[in-house]
Formats: structure tokens, sequence, C-alpha cells
């Protein structure tokens, strides 16, 4: 049962109040929403002759690609794997290049280098987080041959001018949802709107499998050889024709598949107890000075977050942000800045990639902290992440919070 009863109390706390029930571990960022349907199916698994590319598997595969009105879903071992294979298997790689975001879920991104491509970023739209589609319109060139695009944190990217723009330049459209699922725009879920589009189901996931991922595509072609580069099977066991096709070991256990399709078949009721929580975040953030608050933009319909985060203002100094991690932490409440940008990384500053180049998403990745968010958190725990916070905030001189 969900710690949030239908309508949200007051949270402000009497003096005579009990002390706060922490967990022994403290407030954790994310925690799985688990219960006894996805036991059952690992246990199902388990008594299975097949643990790998069994009929869990294929069951998870179609129901999660009839979740979204997808043709074809492909599970893979991570989200990393699924977009490596997709890069491949729309025959990219060596002298090509791909024009991605710098801010968000790094791990999707790290395909493109992986497969030999070179990753060529373009700034952010200040208020999504996401891929810009006009800054990224400026990044093209002949070696162009795909846009990676996620939807961060939760907020659909703006599909319909990323699509326009894939289609005038001939480029493959790839979909980063990792961080959305269950968020939709423009009438259709995240993940409708690649070429092929990707989930990692690692955490903090809100379908949560500890590991494992998904490709969804509409493409009878592309679906099988995405398949056939996932894993040998076993009659290839004896083949000696290799060439240039060489497949990789990306599948998903058969555990893996029970515990994500127990997750999927219960994720309405998880959004739903995520969603409480970020209502009682949003109370008591109310008192909280120089929050920027969430931003839903135009044609966007639903935005299911991945973490909470919070923006803080300019009043707030890297380092000042920093000491509020660290007076979090002395509390057991575990919090990390959302974002480092993917440009200001070591491996890409190799690349020729430096702070200066991307201003927006430095600004916004400068002040961007992510709080614990998952179905787990009380009204009480909420109250005292806000009320630690708005303490350090006053420690660190960053000014009053209101009260």
């Amino acid at each position: 049962m969900s710690a949030f009863p239908d309508t949200l109390p007051n949270l402000a706390t009497p003096a005579d109040a009990a002390p706060l029930n922490l967990p022994d571990e403290g407030l954790l960022l994310s925690d799985p929403d688990l219960s006894d349907v996805e036991v059952q199916l690992v246990t199902a698994a388990l008594g299975e002759p097949r643990l790998s590319s069994g009929r869990m598997v294929e069951h998870f595969e179609q129901r999660f690609a009839q979740s979204l009105g997808r043709r074809h879903g492909i599970a893979v071992a991570s989200g990393t794997l699924g977009t490596w294979l997709a890069l491949r298997a729309l025959g990219i790689g060596p002298g090509d290049e791909v024009i991605a975001s710098p801010y968000g879920w790094h791990q999707v991104a790290h395909a493109v280098t992986l497969v030999g491509a070179k990753v060529v970023f373009a700034d952010i739209n200040y208020w999504s987080g996401c891929l810009d589609p006009a800054r990224a319109a400026a990044r093209i060139t002949p070696a162009t041959k795909a846009v990676l695009a996620g939807n961060v944190n939760g907020h659909p990217a703006a599909w319909a001018a990323l699509r326009a723009l894939a289609g005038q330049h001939g480029l493959a459209l790839i979909e980063d949802s990792t961080e959305a699922i269950g968020s939709r725009y423009a009438g259709q879920p995240v993940g409708s709107f690649g070429d092929v589009s990707v989930f990692d189901f690692s955490q903090p996931s809100a379908l949560c499998c500890g590991e494992g991922g998904m490709l969804v595509t509409d493409d009878d072609a592309l679906a099988s050889e995405l398949r056939y580069l996932r894993s040998r099977s076993i009659a290839d066991r004896r083949s000696v024709s290799v060439g240039a096709r060489v497949p990789l070991q990306a599948g998903m256990s058969e555990l893996t598949a029970a515990l994500g399709a127990g997750q999927l078949a219960r994720l309405p009721e998880i959004l739903a107890r995520r969603k409480q929580v970020e209502a009682g975040y949003l109370t008591q953030l109310q008192t909280f000075e120089g929050i920027k608050p969430p931003y839903v933009g135009p044609d966007v319909d639903e935005v299911h977050w991945m973490l909470f985060i919070v923006h803080l203002g300019k009043r707030f100094t890297a380092s000042a942000l920093a000491q509020i991690v660290d007076d979090l932490g002395a509390e057991l409440i575990e919090s990390v800045l959302y974002c480092q940008p993917l440009h200001q990384q070591f491996a890409y500053q190799q690349q020729g990639w430096h702070r200066g180049q991307l201003p927006l998403c430095e600004r916004i990745a400068d002040r961007a902290l992510a709080l614990p968010f998952h179905s787990h958190l009380t009204p009480d725990h909420l109250k005292f992440i806000v009320d630690t916070m708005k303490d350090s905030s006053i420690n660190v001189g960053a000014g009053a919070a209101i009260y």
C-alpha cells in the first residue's frame, strides 16, 4: 500500500510529534517498487528449463511493444548495448557523426563512441533540458547520420520538430526514453517517436529490473537485424560464417524479463504512487525561495520524472551546492548533482570539447540537485528532506528560505 492517502494531508508537523522514523539505510535516491507479482513471476521463471532466450523474454518484449503501440520489442542487456546495436543496425560507425545532447543519462550517448562514430554535441532547450532542434540543425554536416535525443528526466523532447529535422536531412532519429517511461507527448507515449527507441531498466528507472533494456521499432527489417546482432542462437554454434556482422552477447535473461514483466503490469500503479510523492514535494517546496518550478512544455500531455530535481537559483554557487549535498548526507539523505555534462568529462575533452561551448546546458547542470524519489517516501520524509535543505541553504550563505 502507498504511504500516501488519497488526499494529501497538511504536512505541518506539530512540535510534540514523534521523531521521524528513518530506514536504517537512510532516505535513498531510489528504491524499487516491488510486490508479490514480481516475486511470483521470477519464481516461475526459475522453474523453466531455459534461463535465457526463453518464453519470458518473448512475453516481455511483446507486452512492452504493445504498451507503446510499436510493432517490435527487442530486449537487451542494457541501454548502452541497445543503442550500440541500433547504431550498428543503422550502418553507423567510424567516419560518421551523431548529434546528441550533453545533458542527461550518459550511458546511452556513450554508445556512439563505442561504435566508433563521433559524438557532436548541441545545446539544450533551457526550460525542458532536452536537445534543442534549432541548435541541433546548426550542427549538421555531410558526415551526420543520426540524431540521438532524449526525454530528459521524464520531460519529452520536441519530437515534432526533431522528426521534421531528421526527415529534411535524411537522418535516422534515435529516441532515448530511459528517463521518461510513462510520459506522453502529443497524445502518444514516449518511445513512439524514434525510428528506434531505447529504454534502460536499471535504477533509478520507475520500471526497474536492476539491469536490462529494450529497443522498440516499427521497422521489420531493422528489428530483424537488431535481433541478429543481439546474440548468436544455439543453432549458430557451429557456424564459421563470421564476416563483418559479428553478433554481440547482449541478450536479457529470463529472470530479468520476469521482473520486467511484473513491473510493466504494475506500471500504472507505480507511476500513480510516484505522482503522489511529487505532489508532496511540490507542497513543501512552496515555502522555499529561489526554486525554479517544474516546467511542462507545449504539446506535453504528461510528465513522469525519473528523479525529483530541484533547480536552484543563481545565488547558489557550485561550492554551496556541494555543501548542501554533504549536509543532506549527514542526515542520511542521499542526493547527487543531477548531471556532469558530457562535454566537460575527460573522454570528450580529449576530443576537443570543453566548458563554455554549451552555456545553456552548463547553466542548468551547475544548479540541478536530485533528491530521493520513490514510492516508499512518506509525507514526513519529504518534509524532513526539504527542511534539511532549507537549513543548509542558510548555513552556506545562499540566503534565508521563506518558512
